[in-house]
């Protein structure tokens, strides 16, 4: 969720989805659920996360970076995942995924650190995969199936995907291998829906944009719109 922004605004041929994302394309934009997802750049000086400010702003959920590569704690993780869920949204907790590095110890990182992501209120672990660590497609699909098998073994969840399609479709070769597991799609280009790579009969989460604006968080925000393609919200995020 970083420096791949570019390659989003590169034209790319349109995927229609299926009709509970042509509903989310059709209805008022408060119709879907949605919410940001953070790190430690929308912690600018130190600044804190107002996420009651967030919930009373109408957003439903948040995604929050918890991990990356071996080593890396955000820092804000603690605060941010505590505020979350007394705010009363549905969270989600990523890894920053570095395949240069083996997966199965940051798997046992980020499990550790997001303390099983299977309590009430939590939605499943997402990977963030958007950089190759120097491998091939055929190494980083074997990265990232043994990454997503580890987390599923420690969570009991079936992780989401984060990605986006120019990178799937080029530094993980399109394959359809992880169809199974949910999408949480990056396509920033103002289409009606997102192209869905790999495939992935459908999106879970679209990232619509990088340069959002929601009170009580300083600064541009990644903004994201839930599908309904995993049932409702509450339902997927263990609340009912």
């Amino acid at each position: 969720m970083s420096s791949w922004r570019s390659f989003l605004r590169r034209g790319a041929a349109l995927s229609l989805s299926t009709l509970s994302g042509v509903l989310i394309a059709v209805l008022p934009a408060h119709a879907a659920p949605s919410g940001p997802d953070v790190s430690s750049w929308q912690h600018g000086g130190g600044s804190l996360i107002n996420w009651f400010a967030v919930k009373s702003a109408g957003y439903d959920f948040a995604m929050v970076k918890a991990t990356e590569g071996l080593s890396y704690i955000n820092p804000y993780y603690v605060p941010d995942s505590l505020m979350i869920r007394a705010a009363g949204l549905s969270r989600g907790t990523y890894h920053y995924a570095r395949p240069n590095l083996p997966p199965e110890p940051q798997a046992v990182l980020y499990a550790a650190v997001a303390l099983g992501q299977n309590g009430p209120y939590d939605l499943p672990p997402v990977l963030d995969l958007e950089h190759t660590g120097g491998l091939g497609p055929a190494a980083l699909i074997d990265w990232t199936r043994r990454y997503l098998s580890t987390v599923q073994a420690l969570t009991g969840r079936v992780p989401i995907i984060y990605t986006y399609p120019s990178f799937w479709r080029t530094a993980m070769a399109d394959t359809t291998e992880f169809a199974n597991h949910p999408l949480w799609i990056a396509d920033y280009r103002g289409n009606p829906q997102p192209e869905v790579p790999g495939g992935w009969r459908t999106w879970t989460f679209w990232q619509t944009t990088d340069s959002g604006s929601i009170p009580g968080i300083a600064g541009p925000v990644d903004l994201n719109v839930y599908s309904g393609a995993q049932g409702d919200l509450a339902s997927y995020a263990n609340i009912r």
